[in-house]
């Protein structure tokens, strides 16, 4: 079932406002202050990014350098600043959005390093795109599922082309474990706790098989909101994927490896799907699991105003 197409209107302010572009919105205020619609279309902006966002409090991560991780193993202990992650992972239809823009042809959007490799960035009938899809066009019935068969260069652009970013490594695994500044320094393995809970998230053990709606599964929720962390699909992050070996060599692949993070519908081993595991995936490859999730600094937050 192919997705309807939405025609775009010919102001820009209004065609900002339907492909969902809030914060790009709000950063070009001074452009369009004399528009008729302006204060209205800053408000409603405003107001979406504070209902799909939440605030992830300062808090740090703690990452093995080793491929082993074992117990004494080196670590590199980061702090992690106040930012603000999106609630859900880019659906489907939110990167329809994206792909209707002529976001594929915007070399603006794209390093001048992968600009020979957009050609390659097609879907099954060779139009531009996410892999799976067709005729650049998602499955309708799929409309609110996690976008998947991305690659890294894909995510970062998407989240460019709206106003935001991808999460660092760091600021990932702080929303997904909760190692909040406090005197207590509690640690989470799991967004809802310290617990493997197969009905809180959808792995392989879970007996869905597929990916799920990203408002589904409730009950796996964060302490400030956020959904689907762990499970459903692996979410790209900002930063390249480094490990050594216990003796301390580096560990190097063939192709450039970039951060994921939280586990799959197909995770099998539980151990991989919690807030702490570490892998990555090859930049350029485009999985039938691996999604994304965007993020903004406080700094670039202008419509919360002052947040300590």
């Amino acid at each position: 079932m192919p997705a309807p197409r939405e025609e775009l209107s010919a102001d820009p302010l209004t065609a900002l406002w339907q492909q969902e572009r809030f914060n790009v919105i709000l950063r070009e205020r001074q452009k369009y202050q004399n528009h008729p619609d302006g204060h209205k279309r800053w408000e409603q902006a405003a107001a979406r990014l504070e209902d799909q966002m939440a605030l992830v409090p300062a808090g740090r991560a703690t990452f093995p350098r080793t491929l082993s991780g074992a117990p004494g193993s080196p670590e590199i202990d980061l702090e992690v600043d106040p930012f603000l992650l999106d609630i859900h992972p880019v659906t489907n239809v939110r990167f329809q959005k994206f792909v209707d823009a002529g976001a594929y042809e915007d070399l603006e959007l794209w390093p001048k390093s992968i600009w020979p490799h957009l050609i390659d960035l097609r879907d099954q009938t060779e139009k531009p795109g996410p892999r799976f899809w067709r005729e650049g066009r998602h499955d309708q019935r799929l409309a609110n599922h996690p976008v998947v068969g991305i690659s890294w260069y894909e995510a970062v652009a998407f989240a460019k082309w709206i106003g935001q970013r991808l999460p660092t490594e760091a600021e990932w695994q702080m929303a997904a474990t909760w190692r909040i500044k406090s005197d207590t320094d509690i640690l989470r393995r799991f967004p809802w706790g310290d617990a493997m809970n197969r009905t809180r998230c959808n792995i392989w053990s879970s007996g869905i098989g597929t990916t799920v709606a990203v408002d589904a599964l409730r009950e796996g929720v964060a302490p400030n909101g956020v959904l689907g962390l762990i499970g459903n699909v692996w979410e790209w992050v900002d930063g390249d994927f480094s490990l050594t070996s216990d003796e301390g060599a580096p560990i190097l692949a063939e192709m450039e490896l970039k951060g994921t993070r939280g586990g799959a519908f197909d995770t099998y081993f539980e151990n991989q799907a919690t807030g702490l595991f570490r892998t990555g995936h090859i930049a350029l490859g485009r999985l039938h699991n691996v999604g994304l999730r965007c993020a903004m600094s406080l700094n670039d937050a202008s419509w919360l105003g002052n947040v300590e």
